[in-house]
């Protein structure tokens, strides 16, 4: 077991360091996106060594979210490829210590050219943090290493905030899932985006459902077999009525105390959140992401439940299926 104790070292402390980022974070963040949502060109990542391993990370996850991003190594950017910087772009530059020369004698370059840049360092005195326009502390208390040498939890946090700048991007730019399909054409992600409702659903025995007028009590054992946290309420004619998860049975429990005397209609949520089967899995995350819900029932072009489809189904944790 003594593996195990260290990597439960390891990962502890991986969780202070990104403790103390999200302690630390906060106008300087707002700055960033700020600046790069201001500019016209793209976001020039840069770092060396373990740095520029989470730059390359950074640069291809902000691309793929529709920020356009590359990543420029510092020794080829001071043999001629400087030249791939314009001055419409932002340079986002790498160094846990703020004192890697060859990063900092690009941002003086660059500086002269009139390009900006936004630094990821833990050191807010050193030659980078001074000459940045914009820093973000990500210094971590220690480092993963036994020795508090070898760039672990830093780069951890370097790597968190990248995809924590990626992310605010992509909401303020309004980049949805059909962006994302588009950026990844030959993704197993894009695939699924790609195809119809109908082909990844869960069908006939694995809906979770019930009748109007049965018992709460009577429903719970087919909510708790098919495991996907709800069941859905129909009426005779197989049309959706409700939907109850259980988020609605803690209310309940809450209101009534124990409501398994009650009938499935009191509970449940009416005139729940539905897609066509027809219509595009992108279409149904989406609309997911809107309503905070990881369940959707699918219906047909007459409103008669055919389907109920999970995140998971979207994913790629679940079953998917192709059907030809």
């Amino acid at each position: 077991m003594r593996a195990v104790e260290t990597a439960k070292r390891v990962l502890r402390t991986e969780i202070e360091g990104l403790e103390s980022v999200y302690r630390k974070l906060g106008p300087s963040f707002e700055r960033a996106v700020e600046l790069i949502l201001g500019s016209r060109g793209r976001v020039v990542v840069t770092g060396l060594g373990k740095s520029g391993l989470v730059g390359r990370k950074i640069a291809a996850t902000l691309s793929s979210t529709g920020t356009p991003a590359f990543f420029l190594h510092p020794a080829e950017a001071l043999h001629g490829d400087l030249g791939m910087v314009t001055r419409e772009d932002v340079l986002l530059a790498l160094s846990n210590s703020g004192r890697t020369e060859e990063v900092n004698l690009i941002v003086q370059i660059l500086k002269r050219r009139g390009v900006k840049t936004v630094a990821f360092t833990g050191n807010g005195d050193s030659p980078l943090a001074r000459m940045a326009e914009v820093v973000i502390d990500v210094g971590v208390p220690r480092e993963a290493c036994p020795y508090d040498l070898a760039p672990t939890a830093s780069t951890t946090a370097a790597l968190a905030v990248g995809d924590a700048l990626a992310v605010a991007l992509a909401e303020a730019r309004g980049f949805g899932p059909e962006d994302f399909r588009r950026n990844h054409p030959a993704g197993s992600l894009g695939e699924r985006l790609r195809v119809r409702v109908a082909e990844i659903m869960l069908t006939e025995e694995h809906i979770p459902r019930t009748r109007m007028g049965t018992l709460l009590r009577d429903a719970l054992p087919e909510m708790d077999r098919k495991g996907l946290g709800c069941i859905l309420i129909l009426d005779d004619h197989d049309h959706l009525r409700g939907i109850i998860t259980d988020g609605d049975l803690r209310r309940a429990l809450l209101r009534r105390g124990n409501p398994e005397e009650a009938l499935v209609e009191e509970i449940m949520t009416p005139d729940p959140k539905r897609i066509r089967k027809d219509r595009l899995a992108s279409e149904a995350l989406d609309l997911m992401e809107k309503h905070l819900i990881t369940v959707l029932p699918v219906v047909d072009e007459e409103e008669k439940l055919v389907g109920i489809l999970h995140l998971h189904d979207i994913l790629g944790k679940g079953s998917f299926k192709f059907t030809v």
